[in-house]
């Protein structure tokens, strides 16, 4: 199960990290951390060496609420910093978290290697044909409304069927348009209360039935640090705990805030698998 990243061939068999850059000053864990170019690239520096195969830059906050920010306000956020990381860092993986078309071209024309879009396209009808002109990989992520309404519409038929369905209707789209490299992420905490984010992570494998590399969001989020009764800065050994789940059962790629952690989990796991009679 490869991805073909600015005609590099990255195999997703073996489950790679996704290191989770901030530049926004709202992020429910880390935001405003990253607030001048010596911070930014000593984390950048930092995730790679702990393990991250690709570096997750978001300018929008998509927590439950957030506020809104205009596009120019993300492109003035984003395009700067994507400059610097790739003027230093030339060979790393850049992945744009951001559902506007406008915003992934730039990136991608600036040496962006993949987009994650939180909407799949739902918040913006040009992205899949941004997806299609330059051929990156391209990650769709279930959400239902916006980081404004979605928590507001956490209801489902029948949440697994739903989910499923979504993904059938989103991949074919995808393959239509002849996008060669599709992610699919569940969308853990968006438009999902805390019980159907553990119904869906276990029946995770079931999503593996679309032939696509999983990518899994967990890293430190309200549906563990709510269950452990905490925070999420003390919600690390909870996320670990539930990237193993992920892990078993099938995810190829974990966007995590602490890379080093993810790495290892991925290793043990990877250990046990290798040696299961």
């Amino acid at each position: 199960m490869t991805i073909n990243c600015k005609g590099e061939l990255i195999d997703l068999a073996a489950p790679k990290i996704m290191g989770i850059l901030n530049l926004t000053p709202d992020s429910f864990y880390d935001g405003g951390k990253y607030k001048d170019e010596s911070a930014i690239l000593k984390q950048v520096e930092k995730m790679i060496s702990d393990g991250a195969s690709f570096i997750d830059m978001g300018a929008y906050s998509s927590r439950p609420g957030a506020e809104h920010v205009p596009e120019d306000e993300e492109l003035k956020r984003m395009l700067p910093i994507l400059e610097l990381i790739l003027r230093n860092f030339p060979q790393t993986l850049t992945s744009i978290d951001t559902f506007r078309s406008k915003v992934a071209s730039e990136s991608i024309h600036r040496g962006a290697a993949l987009i994650n879009d939180i909407s799949a396209g739902n918040l913006d009808v040009a992205m899949l044909n941004v997806i299609a002109t330059h051929q990156v990989p391209y990650i769709m992520m279930h959400l239902k409304g916006t980081p404004q309404s979605m928590q507001k519409k956490a209801v489902y038929d029948d949440l697994l069927k739903d989910l499923l369905s979504y993904f059938s209707k989103k991949v074919s789209d995808a393959t239509s348009l002849k996008i060669n490299d599709v992610i699919i992420d569940p969308g853990f905490g968006f438009a999902k209360t805390t019980a159907q984010n553990y119904t869906l992570l276990s029946h995770l494998d079931l999503f593996q039935t679309f032939n696509t590399p999983i990518l899994i969001g967990l890293s430190r989020k309200s549906m563990i640090y709510k269950i452990l009764e905490s925070s999420p800065k003390e919600a690390l050994n909870g996320t670990t705990a539930l990237h193993t789940v992920a892990l078993l059962k099938g995810a190829n790629l974990l966007r995590v805030h602490d890379v080093k952690e993810a790495a290892e989990c991925v290793k043990l796991v990877e250990e046990l698998k290798a040696n299961t009679q």
